[in-house]
């Protein structure tokens, strides 16, 4: 095969449309599902100028950038700063997993003392320069987009990039993780076995994984589009769940998301809610 055979090549002799990936605080995981893509990504760099991605490349090409993808939460001052720039420089700005678009595991803070904690963990607190809150990426800038997961579906994130180039809407459900479970013939865990189960309440995108292996949803891709979390709150206590384990099961990856942070809040302070409650 020659170059000029090669897939993309026509592509490559124009010009193409500049990509970013940025970091803010997160684990790198979206970022190497990115990577993790193996045979699309190959496609990808064909139809795009990967100009600013530090986790696969030391090269850099100045910006601005037609498109941004953003991991990561706002924890720090200085990221405060810095996602300031990144949405100066981005045609689209498009923030992924959970981390960037609801505030991360990271956002437990969010219902801490932070000062307590550095004085317990760090002993020299005073060095460190940090947020009392781990808010999502469009709590700060617009955001063209938001893809959830903890970490994203590959397919969701090729689909999304493939829509940027396009300049299209992109094909992303926001159903719940029960339609991928009747999709798969899975039988309900809840129903089944009485297994506490957050997928009524997730978006679908993960393609029912935990519950395919007889294990309850745990709200990684945080809440669907009409999430009744009061009717689902008082399920898992019917199920024998206490109080302070409806709390936990809210507060995970998602923890900060409107929803799920409402409905956590709930039951620190009283019993669980009736399936008639406000978000019914």
């Amino acid at each position: 095969m020659t170059v000029t055979d090669r897939p993309g090549a026509a592509a490559t002799a124009r010009a193409r449309p500049t990509l970013a990936v940025w970091k803010f605080a997160s684990c790198d995981g979206c970022q190497l599902t990115l990577l993790n893509c193996e045979d699309e990504l190959l496609r990808l760099a064909g139809a795009v100028e990967i100009a600013y991605f530090p986790e696969a490349t030391r090269a850099v090409v100045e910006g601005p950038y037609d498109v941004s993808l953003v991991e990561g939460s706002i924890t720090t001052p200085e990221e405060l700063e810095r996602i300031q720039h990144v949405r100066a420089v981005s045609g689209r700005l498009i923030t992924i997993g959970a981390c960037a678009t609801a505030g991360g595991i990271q956002a437990l803070r969010n219902f801490g003392d932070v000062a307590e904690f550095r004085s317990i963990v760090y002993a020299h607190p005073e060095y460190l320069s940090t947020l009392s809150r781990s808010t999502p990426i469009s709590a700060h800038v617009s955001v063209d987009f938001e893809l959830r997961g903890c970490p994203v579906n590959k397919h969701q994130l090729l689909e999304v990039l493939a829509a940027s180039i396009q300049d299209r809407k992109p094909r992303i459900p926001s159903h719940s993780v029960c339609v991928e479970c009747k999709r798969r013939g899975n039988v309900c865990v809840t129903v089944a076995h009485g297994t506490p189960c957050l997928g009524p309440v997730t978006q679908a995108g993960c393609g029912a994984l935990c519950p395919s292996f007889d294990r309850g949803c745990y709200g990684c891709f945080g809440p669907q589009d009409t999430p009744n979390t009061a009717s689902i709150a008082h399920q898992l206590s019917e199920l024998g769940m206490s109080e302070p384990e409806v709390v936990r099961i809210f507060r995970t990856f998602n923890a900060a998301s409107e929803p799920f942070r409402r409905e956590s809040e709930r039951h620190e302070t009283g019993p669980a809610p009736s399936a008639e409650g406000e978000d019914a």
